[in-house]
C-alpha cells in the first residue's frame, strides 16, 4: 500500500537529514530514502573519518617532538589498526545520534534506492517515489506532495586512472586502508589532496603531490597557497605544480608509475600507491530524473535560489547541484528548501558569506573573496596581514607558522575577505564570518577586545594592520 507524505527526501546525508529535522519541526510528515547509511558521505566516507585520521596523525607528529615541551617519552610509534578503530568508533557514535534524531522527529526512514516516477495512477505529476528495498522486500511506493533530491556526490577520476581499489585508489578506499603504504602519489592538490598529503606525511609516508594548476589549493587566496606549499615542502612532501598527468602512461607492478608533462618536459613518478583526488561528481544517475522536466547543467541539477527545480514541487540541495560542495552548505540549503516548501519566506543563501575550511596541518580557513578576485571585480583594496609568530598562544602551542590576512575595500572600508593559515584557524573563522554577515569594517573587528593570550588575537592585529596600526608586528 502506498504511503503519503508532505515531503520525501532522497538521500540521508548531512543535507538530507538536516532538511528532514527542519521539516519535522514545521509539522510536515516526512520520510527519508537512503540506500546506504544515514549521515551519508560526510559521516561515513568524508568529513568525519578523514578528520579522525588527521587528528591521530597530528597527535603522532606532535608526540615525536614532545621533548620540545619538556616531555620525555622515548621512541614514539603508532598502531594503525587502533587509529582505524578509533575512527570507526567515532562514526558509530555519530551514526547512532542521527538515528535517534530521526526517531525523535518521527521521520520515517526507508533503506533502499529511491527513483522518481513519472505521472501515474498515484499522481498526475512526476514525483511518486518507488523504493527498491535493500532487504529484498517488495518495492515501497511513496506519494509525496514535495520531494528534495539530496543524493550527493562521489569521487571523480580521470580517463586512464580508473580506481582498482588496490594500487589506484580514491579517498573512499584510502579511508579503509589496513596498512599505510611506504610511498604514495596524490594526483590533485586541492582541498582533499592536501588533507591526505598532510595526514600521510605526518604518519611517515613518502608523499608526492601532482597538481595541474600553478599552485596547490588554487581556489584559495594566492598568499595562502604559497604558504601552504612552503609548509608542505617543509614537512618533506614533494610538490609538483603545472603538471599534466598522462594517464595512458600508467604502469603497475610492485609500484605504480605515471608520467606527467611538467613545464614542457616529461617526468616519471613512482610510488607504492596512487591516490586520485581530482574532485567529485554528482549522483544523478538511476534516480528517475528522465521521468521529469528537471534540467542538468554540466551534470548538476539546475535550481532557483530556493532550490526548486523546473518541477516546482521537486527541490534539490547539496553536492548534486554543484557549487560549494560542503556539508554545512548542504544543511543550510536544505533548511531554505524546507522553509520554502512550508510556505515561509526564507532568505536565500549568500555563498560569499560561507566559511571554508581545510583540515590539514597547518589548517586553512577563509570567508569572502580573495585579493585577486577583489581586484578583478574592480575593488581598490587595502590588506592587513599578521603572522602567528608574534602571537604568544601560538608559541605556547609550538605552532607559529602561518598568518591571518584581511582584505577590505579602500573606499567603503567593508571587509571583502578573510583568509587564515595556521593553528586551529578552522575554529577561528566564524568570527570573520559573523563580521561579514554584519557588514563590519576592520576598525570594528579591531575594536573587539580579543582576550590574551589567544590565537584569535591574530584576527584583531590583522584588522589593525589593514590601516597600518598593528601593535605587535
Amino acid at each position: 500500500m502506498a504511503q503519503e507524505y508532505d515531503l520525501v527526501i532522497l538521500g540521508g546525508g548531512t543535507g538530507g537529514y538536516v532538511a528532514a529535522i527542519r521539516a519535522s519541526q514545521l509539522g510536515l510528515k516526512t520520510a527519508i530514502v537512503e540506500k546506504g547509511k544515514l549521515g551519508g558521505t560526510c559521516l561515513h566516507k568524508g568529513c568525519i573519518p578523514s578528520k579522525a585520521l588527521l587528528r591521530s596523525a597530528e597527535v603522532y607528529a606532535t608526540s615525536k617532538h614532545s621533548e620540545d615541551f619538556g616531555v620525555i617519552t622515548g621512541e614514539v610509534t603508532f598502531n594503525f589498526t587502533k587509529v582505524q578503530e578509533r575512527k570507526t568508533k567515532i562514526i558509530d557514535t555519530l551514526h547512532k545520534g542521527v538515528q535517534h534524531l530521526m526517531k525523535q522527529g518521527k521521520i520515517d526512514v526507508y533503506e533502499g534506492l529511491g527513483r522518481i516516477l513519472g505521472p501515474s495512477i498515484f499522481s498526475p505529476m512526476p514525483g511518486t517515489i518507488s523504493v527498491e528495498m535493500n532487504n529484498g522486500e517488495e518495492n515501497e511506493m511513496l506519494i509525496p506532495k514535495n520531494v528534495i533530491i539530496a543524493t550527493g556526490s562521489r569521487p571523480k577520476t580521470l580517463p586512464g586512472l580508473e580506481i582498482d581499489g588496490n594500487q589506484v585508489i580514491s579517498s573512499d578506499e584510502a579511508l579503509e586502508l589496513e596498512n599505510l603504504p611506504s610511498s604514495i602519489i596524490i594526483v590533485g592538490g586541492g582541498v582533499i589532496g592536501i588533507e591526505w598529503a598532510s595526514m600521510l606525511s605526518d604518519f611517515g609516508v613518502d608523499v608526492t603531490v601532482i597538481e595541474y594548476a600553478d599552485r596547490v589549493i588554487p581556489t584559495e587566496d594566492r598568499d595562502i597557497s604559497k604558504e601552504m606549499q612552503r609548509l608542505m615542502k617543509k614537512k618533506g612532501i614533494k610538490i609538483v605544480t603545472g603538471a599534466k598527468v598522462l594517464p595512458e602512461t600508467i604502469l603497475k607492478g610492485e609500484e605504480v608509475a605515471i608520467s606527467a608533462e611538467v613545464k614542457g618536459s616529461l617526468k616519471e613518478f613512482k610510488a607504492e600507491k596512487l591516490l586520485v583526488s581530482v574532485g567529485r561528481q554528482t549522483n544523478t544517475e538511476g534516480i528517475g530524473l528522465d521521468n521529469t522536466e528537471i534540467q542538468l547543467e554540466k551534470g548538476n541539477i539546475v535550481t532557483n535560489e530556493f532550490y526548486q527545480t523546473k518541477e516546482s514541487h521537486i527541490y534539490a540541495i547539496g553536492d548534486v547541484i554543484g557549487g560549494m560542495q560542503l556539508a554545512h552548505v548542504a544543511s543550510h540549503e536544505g533548511i531554505v528548501a524546507v522553509e520554502h516548501i512550508a510556505g515561509g519566506d526564507p532568505l536565500p543563501v549568500d555563498y560569499k558569506l560561507i566559511s571554508k575550511c581545510i583540515y590539514s596541518n597547518p589548517e586553512v580557513s577563509s570567508v569572502g573573496i580573495t585579493e585577486e578576485q577583489a581586484l578583478n571585480s574592480g575593488h581598490k583594496v587595502k590588506v592587513g596581514k599578521f603572522s602567528f609568530r608574534a602571537i604568544g598562544k601560538a608559541l605556547v602551542f609550538g605552532e607559529s607558522d602561518g598568518f591571518v590576512k584581511i582584505i577590505a575595500d579602500e573606499e567603503s572600508n567593508d571587509i571583502l575577505g578573510v583568509h587564515m593559515i595556521g593553528p586551529h584557524v578552522t575554529d577561528m573563522i566564524s568570527e570573520a564570518g559573523l563580521a561579514m554577515v554584519l557588514n563590519a569594517t576592520p576598525w570594528e573587528v579591531a575594536h573587539t577586545i580579543h582576550p590574551h593570550p589567544t590565537l584569535s588575537e591574530a584576527i584583531g592585529e590583522a584588522a589593525l594592520a589593514v590601516d597600518g596600526r598593528a601593535l605587535h608586528g
